[in-house]
């Protein structure tokens, strides 16, 4: 999928900037875009090389693309596979991502993959077009768009791995990793890094192999014998992700995260985690009593939404409030798991697939 500017050649740029500045003063993003033209207008007038110029506008057109096609469907929450690209169609692992596209978009979530072949091609063909996004990157062996996204308009074209990885976590709300070769460690430990230091997520990450594969057993043990036991990670740093190989108890994984819990960000020093329905006072309690350890100050308190919140689609949710020591995120997901598992005071969403 090709996105053409909204200017085809520089002499119409200076007319459409003229009429994006005079909007400007009651455009809704009206901060966002300033802080975006006066970086570029720094970058103009200081010295950078005209392959610095090309990297910042391809990446740019790169992520046009991703935005513009990912809006329509931003209230669905999404889930990306990563696998390898080589497993053929006849292999237990490239069956199992058939079969589980085919039911987490019977779930009712939608299914990102990287739009290539094995186990990008399997999920897509498990979810079906109509359901399925491909990030295709083009690359000089392995990498053609398989056939069962081929010609979608979810089908978008990166030039840059960065961009295209930025959308297949900024637009998932769960992942699924099977095995794979170098690309997939890289992406499975990229998604880890990101979960543990809080810079993705909170959300569900499933490690899933065939029945009775040790893939990911024996890659679960390195990281407990080398990563854990050497001090290198945090014993609780391991509750970020789940190793299965079955597919019951993978779509079980993505489901019940979303049971109670909605979403989270900060709202100035104070991490807020949004829910689908109010917890008693007695679980807040409990909370406050199991997971004092990740707190700077303060308790973790029940609220409603922030004034700096509004305007945000969630604004109605209930909400915990908690001054969260920004560095124990396994803890962090151990406590949105005893979340999802309280009996809120009021009937929960029936659609965790829903934003």
């Amino acid at each position: 999928m090709t996105i053409t500017p909204s200017f085809n050649t520089n002499e119409s740029l200076p007319g459409e900037l003229a009429e994006l500045i005079n909007r400007l003063p009651t455009h809704k993003y009206k901060k966002w875009i300033e802080q975006s033209l006066a970086t570029l207008l720094r970058m103009g007038s200081g010295e950078i090389d005209r392959l610095d110029w090309k990297i910042l506008t391809a990446s740019l057109l790169d992520m046009e693309r991703g935005f513009q096609t990912f809006y329509p469907y931003r209230h669905i929450r999404k889930v990306t596979f990563f696998g390898s690209a080589r497993l053929p169609s006849d292999t237990p692992e490239y069956q199992m991502a058939v079969d589980f596209g085919r039911r987490v978009t019977e779930l009712g979530f939608m299914l990102m993959t990287g739009g290539g072949g094995g186990i990008m091609q399997a999920g897509n063909e498990g979810a079906g077009k109509d359901k399925s996004f491909g990030l295709n990157i083009q690359l000089p062996f392995e990498q053609s768009a398989n056939h069962f996204i081929d010609g979608d308009p979810k089908l978008i074209h990166f030039k840059y791995f960065f961009t295209r990885k930025l959308f297949l976590l900024r637009e998932s709300d769960a992942i699924g990793v099977f095995p794979g070769g170098f690309g997939t460690q890289d992406e499975a430990f990229e998604c880890l890094t990101l979960c543990q230091t809080g810079r993705y997520g909170p959300v569900p990450l499933i490690l899933i192999d065939r029945p009775g594969g040790d893939y990911w057993t024996d890659w679960d043990a390195y990281v407990d014998k080398h990563l854990v036991k050497r001090g290198l990670v945090n014993p609780e740093d391991r509750s970020v992700y789940t190793i299965t190989d079955d597919l019951d108890v993978a779509c079980e994984a993505i489901t019940s995260f979303y049971r109670v819990y909605h979403s989270s960000r900060y709202v100035g020093e104070q991490f807020v985690i949004r829910l689908k329905s109010e917890l008693k006072d007695s679980d807040v309690e409990w909370l406050n009593e199991n997971f004092s350890d990740i707190l700077v100050k303060g308790k973790i308190q029940k609220t409603s939404a922030f004034p700096q919140e509004t305007g945000d689609e969630s604004f109605d949710l209930p909400r915990l409030a908690m001054y969260f020591n920004q560095r124990d995120l396994g803890r962090l997901y151990q406590m949105i798991s005893a979340i999802n598992r309280m009996n809120p005071t009021s009937p929960e969403s029936e659609h965790p697939e829903r934003k």
